[in-house]
């Protein structure tokens, strides 16, 4: 029976159904692996299940590993070198599909929030120093009919757009690489990702995180945003260069940001926590019982795959 590591806490159903199958070992820690702990779960197991922030460089993959795969709990993996791995035959999957829907909720719970200043007005009302309603309070960008700008539209910018073109009626306009079709609502995809910041009332970027992604949002496509623009990002921290965001809201080159994920994440820097003009969450985009079920139960899966039939079910 192959001896698999899962690298954090997972729920209690999703454990179970990975010890039908296999021999496992599951870690009680929930920060990231250490780099003597990743080169064990490389030499000392068949297979690994890790998560985000269980960084494999190439560094780990020289020699002849025991592991014949790794299988992400999660889409992005972009903390596993694919390539090394695959040079060294280790197969890596991910989990498409089942963080979908979840993840798009969160892009528009930080759209809302950030255009309606909710997160503001929370802290106003647990301040204890609210002084009741009046007309001209905490006024913020009214979403309905504005424009949204997806920077991706896979699956979650897919997703996300048809929130808010039918649940808002919004105009969608999109940047994306390849020919998008089957749209079940109305959208235009422009050919400059210039285009759809300077267009949008609201940017959100689901796009996944690669080199050609690495720093996307930087000076210049800071600057093609509206004054009074507000920027979302549920995709990857470091797809914005963080340093330049934080000088443009305190420049009010735009108006607002709200993000689930940082350049250098756990780190959040202390000029964007200081700013009532941006919503912070702890990635929570696919932070529901059900979702994390799902996504446990597909990882579990594609390692089944793999040694029953040689090879994952989602192979990256």
């Amino acid at each position: 029976m192959p001896k698999i590591l899962i690298t954090r806490p997972l729920p209690e159903n999703v454990v179970a159904e990975a010890r039908r199958h296999f021999d496992v070992e599951v870690r009680s820690e929930t920060l990231p692996l250490t780099a003597e702990e990743k080169a064990r779960a490389l030499a000392g197991f068949d297979g690994v299940l890790a998560t985000l922030g269980d960084t494999f460089d190439a560094s780990f993959f020289d020699g002849t590993p025991r592991c014949r795969i790794i299988a992400n709990f999660g889409v992005g993996y972009n903390h596993i070198d694919a390539e090394a791995a695959c040079a060294a035959g280790v197969a890596v999957s991910n989990t498409p599909g089942a963080v979908t829907d979840a993840t798009a909720d969160i892009a528009i719970t930080l759209m809302l929030m950030t255009c309606r200043r909710a997160g503001e007005g929370e802290r106003l009302v647990r301040s204890g120093d609210w002084p009741g309603w009046h007309p001209t309070q905490l006024l913020g960008m009214h979403v309905t009919g504005k424009t949204l700008g997806v920077v991706g539209m896979g699956r979650i910018g897919k997703a996300i757009a048809q929130r808010a073109a039918m649940g808002f009626g919004m105009k969608v306009v999109f940047y994306n690489r390849s020919a998008v079709t089957d749209l079940p609502f109305e959208a235009t995809r422009l050919d400059r990702l210039e285009e759809v910041l300077g267009a949008a009332d609201v940017v959100v970027l689901a796009v996944p995180a690669t080199p050609q992604t690495h720093h996307l949002i930087d000076t210049a496509a800071l600057a093609a945003m509206q004054r009074h623009a507000c920027l979302v990002n549920i995709s990857r921290g470091d797809v914005v260069d963080e340093a330049e965001l934080i000088d443009a809201l305190r420049q009010g080159r735009i108006a607002g940001a709200g993000l689930d994920v940082y350049e250098f994440e756990p780190k959040v820097p202390r000029a964007l926590r200081d700013m009532e003009n941006v919503t912070l969450l702890p990635h929570l985009g696919t932070s529901t019982l059900e979702v994390r079920e799902d996504m446990g139960r597909m990882a579990v899966a594609n390692l089944v795959a793999f040694f029953e039939d040689g090879a994952p079910l989602n192979p990256v």
